[in-house]
C-alpha cells in the first residue's frame, strides 16, 4: 500500500482516495492526485515588516491596525498571532487570530516577536 500526503489545507495524516480525488476527512478538502505540492517556493524568503525572515510556528505581532474585509472589526496595532503558517501568493501568511479566526494575513504589517 503506498503512503499518501496529508491534506495541503490541514495537514491531516487521514487522507483517502476516492476515485481519482484525494480526500481530507477532517477538513473535508479534495484534491488531484496527481496535484503538484502549492507549497512555498523554497528559494523565497518572507521577511516582517523590519527584514527578518520569518518560518512555518513563528509568533508575530501586527504592526498596523488592519480592517477585515466583509466586517467592522478591526485587528489592532500589537494584536500577537502564534503559530503562523507561510504560503504562496499575495497574503503569505496563514493564521488563526484568537477571537477572530482563520486569517490570512501579508507579511509587510507584521514583526516577528
Amino acid at each position: 500500500m503506498r503512503q499518501l500526503p496529508p491534506c495541503p489545507q490541514c495537514g491531516s495524516q487521514y487522507t483517502y482516495e476516492d476515485m481519482t480525488m484525494l480526500v481530507c476527512p477532517e477538513c473535508a478538502h479534495e484534491w488531484a492526485a496527481d496535484a503538484v505540492d502549492e507549497g512555498i517556493d523554497e528559494g523565497r524568503v518572507i521577511t516582517d515588516a523590519n527584514g527578518n525572515p520569518l518560518q512555518d510556528g513563528d509568533t508575530v505581532s501586527v504592526t498596523k491596525d488592519l480592517k477585515i474585509k466583509g466586517s467592522s472589526s478591526v485587528i489592532k496595532v500589537g494584536t500577537k498571532v502564534k503559530n503562523i503558517r507561510l504560503i504562496d501568493g499575495d497574503h503569505d501568511i496563514d493564521c488563526k487570530i484568537e477571537g477572530v479566526g482563520a486569517m490570512k494575513l501579508k507579511s509587510e504589517f507584521v514583526k516577528k516577536v
